[in-house]
């Protein structure tokens, strides 16, 4: 080599080893490659790091310079310069494409609109349920279907999607989807009631337009913002779930009560569903993959298998799944049938009334819009402040949302016929214990999983989640209905055999904390490694996760840094 290795480094020694620095605010150490270890001690404001990220947060090995002999190599160091200052905010540095400043707020603004349209489509059918089955003269077991059909179709084709948004235009395979979606939605509404097999298949194909935005939205937001910014705009994105869903209820049945057909509730979301495919087209952006969080160039796309291999090996991923999964089971029973549970809770036996299931809609969504605000907001503000100390305080934080939603909705379920306002208020506490977790488990994905591989993760959790969720759960609770009411049509049999089945969710509800506590003990080991493959300080494996467990003094790295 041209110099000695203290020559090559001599740019970068501290003011008391090299006079020309000039003073910076942050302090920066270097020793030579014949010291055991070499680290750049560089202090950070407490605020810009959690303590995950200070355990993650390991130096590239140095890049050849354009000026410098062929064995030189500039480490990557962290400064305050404005970029820095960007990143520790949490707003990605502007992206090639050019979205930045208003325009990646603009965006995240239609991402909000959508998601909210689409859970107020999903959940649209519940507040007006009694009519479509008087309608149609179906059971309760073939009203779960209605929901069951949907989110299969929605989960078989979401790894398709998923594959797609890893390597395609992924602002150009919403819009088609979407389009779908306000089409087939449209066409359901004038099925007659001879045909209910076919308005059965046109709900399932709803699915396969609503996996073409859920699986790639998320990935967009995560590659426009980062840190705390970024779980931020996840929460707006995601409080969209229980406000679509509340939404839903509320919005189908008075629409039906107004113009006097349940038919009316399923064609108000297509109109909107068109203006939201406009929106998508002329604002939101295709960001860069992975830019957000310092992406290396050098990332690159490995096969679908090798994905999913990657994925399964990923405890962190895998036990957020499962535990999501347990979510989706509960959210899934109580949106379809508490709205009748309440109407049957609030009769003497006769068939609820229009006028009384418009009140029910009302309040049960005035309560899950209620709940989701609360819940979502804090939950990933409590997570964000408590991983300041606690690395894995997003999994902690879904658990205790999990546990504490139990005892409130076992109670609810008892008290309904004798108390109804007490069960309400029971309701709603319960529900924003389960709201804790909606943008925590979107943002463990996030953060746990590569760039090129977060829409595939997605859509394997939705196929995951909703296989053993919420496309099962309506169904065996109609199933297990209709067993304990052997056939009888008594409303308040309906009511008792209703309330025994939705029990079954306080158990899911425990099995669902276990998960996310089991998931604290991989979520800072995966955090960290998903971090140093994205900034290209460790190689991607494409053969699954074999070999991504090396040891950080591995001398084929030149340089550690520890922020």
């Amino acid at each position: 080599m041209a110099g000695s290795t203290d020559d090559m480094l001599e740019p970068f020694l501290p003011p008391e080893e090299n006079g020309a620095l000039p003073t910076a605010p942050k302090s920066f150490k270097t020793r030579s490659r014949n010291d055991k270890v070499r680290i750049a001690d560089i202090a950070s404001d407490s605020d810009d790091l959690d303590q995950s990220e200070v355990m993650m947060h390991r130096a590239a090995p140095l890049s050849p310079g354009p000026q410098a002999d062929s064995y030189i190599r500039q480490p990557i160091i962290v400064s305050d310069s404005e970029n820095e200052a960007n990143q520790s905010e949490g707003t990605a540095q502007p992206p090639r494409g050019g979205a930045k400043g208003c325009v990646v707020y603009g965006a995240v603004a239609v991402l909000v609109y959508v998601n909210l349209l689409n859970y107020m489509d999903r959940f649209t059918l519940a507040g007006v349920l009694i009519d479509i089955q008087a309608f149609y003269g179906i059971s309760n077991s073939n009203a779960g279907l209605l929901q069951t059909s949907f989110i299969l179709s929605y989960m078989v084709l979401a790894p398709l999607f998923g594959y797609l948004g890893d390597r395609y235009n992924r602002k150009l395979i919403m819009a088609a989807g979407i389009l779908f979606w306000a089409g087939t939605t449209l066409a359901g509404s004038f099925i007659p009631k001879e045909y209910f097999g076919l308005f059965l298949a046109m709900r399932a194909l709803v699915g396969i337009g609503e996996a073409s935005y859920s699986t790639i939205a998320p990935t967009i937001i995560a590659d426009m913002f980062t840190k705390d910014k970024r779980t931020t705009m996840l929460t707006f994105f995601y409080v969209d779930t229980p406000v679509g869903s509340g939404l839903g209820f509320i919005v189908g049945t008075n629409v039906a009560k107004l113009l006097g057909a349940w038919q009316w509730a399923l064609r108000v979301t297509p109109i909107l569903g068109v203006v939201a495919v406009i929106l998508i087209l002329l604002f939101v952006p295709n960001p860069p993959r992975g830019e957000a969080d310092g992406g290396d160039t050098k990332l690159t796309n490995t096969s679908f298998l090798t994905d999913l291999k990657a994925l399964c090996k990923n405890g962190s991923f895998m036990l957020d799944t499962a535990g999501f999964t347990c979510v989706s089971f509960v959210t899934g029973a109580l949106a379809l049938w508490a709205p009748s549970f309440f109407a049957y809770a609030s009769t003497d036996g006769h068939k609820p009334t229009k006028e009384l299931q418009a009140n029910i809609a009302l309040i049960f969504g005035g309560i899950t819009c209620a709940a989701g605000v609360i819940g979502t907001v804090a939950g990933a503000e409590w997570g964000k402040r408590w991983k300041r100390t606690e690395p894995a305080a997003d999994p902690l934080v879904c658990a205790i949302g999990m546990l504490g939603c139990t005892p409130f909705l076992f109670f609810a379920l008892l008290l309904a016929k004798s108390n109804i306002i007490a069960t309400y208020i029971l309701v709603l506490i319960g529900e924003i214990f389960l709201c804790l977790n909606w943008t925590l488990v979107a943002d463990i994905v996030l953060y746990v999983v590569i760039p090129t591989r977060r829409s595939t993760a997605e859509a394997v959790q939705i196929v995951l989640c909703h296989l053993l969720g919420d496309a099962g759960s309506p169904y065996l609770i109609g199933i297990v209905s209709d067993a304990i009411a052997k056939g009888h049509d008594n409303y308040i049999i309906k009511y008792q055999s209703l309330k025994y089945a939705l029990l079954i969710n306080t158990f899911v509800c425990v099995i669902g904390g276990a998960f996310f506590l089991w998931c604290t003990f991989f979520i800072v080991r995966d955090r960290a490694r998903a971090d140093r493959i994205t900034r290209g300080e460790q190689e991607q494996q494409h053969d699954g996760y074999s070999g991504l467990y090396q040891s950080v003094n591995d001398p084929e790295r030149s340089s550690d840094v520890v922020i």
